[in-house]
């Protein structure tokens, strides 16, 4: 994947900025609150439709403006192909080719980032929701199909927690358990087999960071752990499936009592253990960032369609303009 141009209008501070990019590495530069990062914010919206920091869509226009627009033209399996997305009023709409997206899947096709912030170390410090979450979008990039998958599980698990809410029938609860059962084998498969590309590579980035490469000790740990199937083991997506449907009907009373499922993939964990102990707990402060560093770099790897957002980048901006000029290195 190779992006050729980026253009963004009135996104953050960013008024106008266009950006003609070469194949190889391109680096940002410029004054504290010119703009870096917002640019790199734009990139990541573009590639995911979500926002790197704003926790709502209109904070990304920028002040006094109706509308904020972020485009890009990338060259993907030989062919090129422009996406686009507008945020205006809170709302967002994704254009491929200038015309609406029909689905998210027609929008994204092949598109994928990588995003390295300092936010990023909640991986490590914070409970098991931001792991789960770099977990869903390493899949995705490395899975493209992982979108309607997670998407299917999501719908299941809302209308199976609804009904248990609403104290209804067992028999009325039960008739989504199988249906949840089958899409969160699927997403168990997934994730088994996208962690079996990622553990090794990210073990090895560690190793290179904290260069210690030579410690016939494991150094970092990547695991999974599934909530109530610990012993997964290399178990086929129907025997998951068969788990799981038990699991959900053995835990049917604790689930109507608490009003939630509290079985599947959205219960999961993330293991990363330090020299055999929890990494959350015992990784010193710059052992964090080099974990977080080698799970990015591991994701990387394992996308076959990928690029890299970064606070960094051969462009420097321009204070009077916030035009990147390019400066190759």
């Amino acid at each position: 994947m190779h992006l050729f141009a980026l253009r963004a209008a009135d996104f953050r501070n960013l008024a106008a900025v266009e950006l003609s990019l070469g194949p190889g590495a391109t680096v940002i530069a410029g004054e504290n609150g010119q703009g870096k990062t917002n640019l790199l914010e734009a990139l990541f919206f573009l590639a995911t439709l979500k926002p790197l920091r704003a926790s709502r869509l209109a904070e990304l226009v920028r002040f006094g403006q109706p509308r904020a627009r972020v485009e890009g033209e990338f060259e993907l399996s030989g062919a090129r192909r422009a996406i686009a997305v507008e945020v205006e009023k809170g709302e967002r709409r994704a254009l491929v080719d200038g015309k609406p997206a029909a689905s998210l899947e027609s929008y994204f096709g092949g598109v994928s980032v990588v995003a390295f912030t300092p936010d990023d170390l909640s991986l490590v410090k914070e409970g098991p929701e931001a792991r789960r979450r770099f977990l869903d979008r390493a899949v995705f990039n490395r899975f493209p199909a992982y979108l309607q998958e997670s998407r299917n599980y999501g719908r299941a698990l809302r209308s199976r927690n609804r009904l248990l809410r609403e104290r209804a029938e067992s028999a009325l609860v039960a008739a989504f358990d199988a249906p949840l059962a089958q899409a969160g084998a699927r997403l168990w498969s997934r994730r088994r087999a996208l962690l079996e590309e990622l553990a090794p590579r990210v073990g090895r980035a560690f190793a290179e960071i904290s260069r210690a490469e030579a410690d016939p000790e494991p150094l970092l740990e990547v695991g999974y752990r599934a909530a109530g199937l610990e012993a997964l083991g290399a178990r086929s997506e129907a025997e998951l499936a068969q788990a799981l449907l038990g699991l959900l009907g053995e835990r049917l009373a604790r689930d109507r009592e608490r009003g939630f499922t509290s079985v599947g993939p959205h219960a999961d964990e993330l293991s990363l253990r330090h020299r055999e102990r929890p990494a959350r707990a015992y990784a010193s402060q710059g052992q964090q960032r080099a974990i977080v560093l080698a799970l990015k770099l591991g994701e990387m790897e394992t996308s076959p369609r990928r690029w890299a957002v970064r606070r960094s980048c051969s462009s420097t901006m321009s204070p009077a303009s916030s035009t990147p000029r390019r400066t190759r290195t």
